[in-house]
C-alpha cells in the first residue's frame, strides 16, 4: 500500500512539473496555489459532468433511491477506509496495506448483499401474500 500510495505521489509530482513547464511555455506564470486552482477546477468540473450523466441515467431505474445510496455509502467507505490505512502508517498502529483496504470494502459489499437478499425476500414475499 505504501508503495501504491508512493507511486501515486510520484505520478502526481511528475504531472505537476510537466504543467508548470507547458504552462511557463504558453507565457502563462502560475505558482502552486493558481495551479492547483485551476487543475482541480477542470478536474472537478468534468467529473461532475460524467457523475451528472451517470446518475441520470440511474434516475430512470425503479429502486434509484438505493442505488444512490449505495454509491454514496461506497465513496464514503473508500475515503473511510483510505483514511484509517494512511492513519496506521503515520501513526505505525498496524501495517498500511491496500488488502486491508480491498477486504475492508468486500465487507461492506458483503453485508450490503445480505441486506439486498433480504429486501428481496421480503418483497417477493409482500408481493405473494398479496396476491393471495
Amino acid at each position: 500500500m505504501r508503495e501504491v500510495i508512493q507511486l501515486i505521489a510520484d505520478l502526481v509530482n511528475a504531472c505537476h512539473d510537466i504543467l508548470i513547464v507547458v504552462f511557463q511555455t504558453l507565457g502563462l506564470e502560475l505558482n502552486d496555489k493558481k495551479l492547483h486552482f485551476w487543475i482541480m477546477g477542470v478536474i472537478g468540473f468534468i467529473t461532475f459532468f460524467v457523475v451528472y450523466s451517470f446518475f441520470k441515467l440511474i434516475e430512470k431505474i425503479k429502486g434509484s433511491t438505493i442505488i444512490f445510496s449505495f454509491i454514496y455509502t461506497f465513496t464514503l467507505m473508500v475515503v473511510f477506509v483510505f483514511a484509517i490505512e494512511i492513519q496506521q502508517a503515520i501513526t505505525n498502529r498496524g501495517n498500511m496495506e491496500f488488502a486491508d483496504a480491498a477486504i475492508g470494502l468486500w465487507g461492506f459489499i458483503v453485508f450490503f448483499a445480505i441486506y439486498g437478499l433480504i429486501a428481496l425476500l421480503l418483497h417477493y414475499l409482500k408481493r405473494l401474500n398479496s396476491k393471495s
